[in-house]
């Protein structure tokens, strides 16, 4: 009985979390200081993912991170 409690209670998780719209926080980055942040939202049925929004490199030779990372 235990798990089949278990079995119903997961998947009523993976339905909660899979019907939500996605969330992303973005953070600008500058020669390796955050400059800015922001929030996106994610249609639920898009199968865009918060990284596709990432576009940070390393600049210089101390590596410093330039440009936008969603997580």
């Amino acid at each position: 009985m235990k798990k089949v409690l278990l079995a119903i209670a997961t998947v009523a998780v993976v339905f909660a979390m899979s019907s939500c719209d996605k969330k992303c926080t973005c953070k600008q980055y500058l020669n390796g200081s955050v400059v800015a942040e922001q929030e996106y939202t994610i249609d639920k049925d898009s199968d865009k993912r918060c990284s596709d929004y990432a576009t940070t490199a390393l600049v210089g030779e101390a590596g410093h991170e330039t440009g936008w990372e969603c997580k």
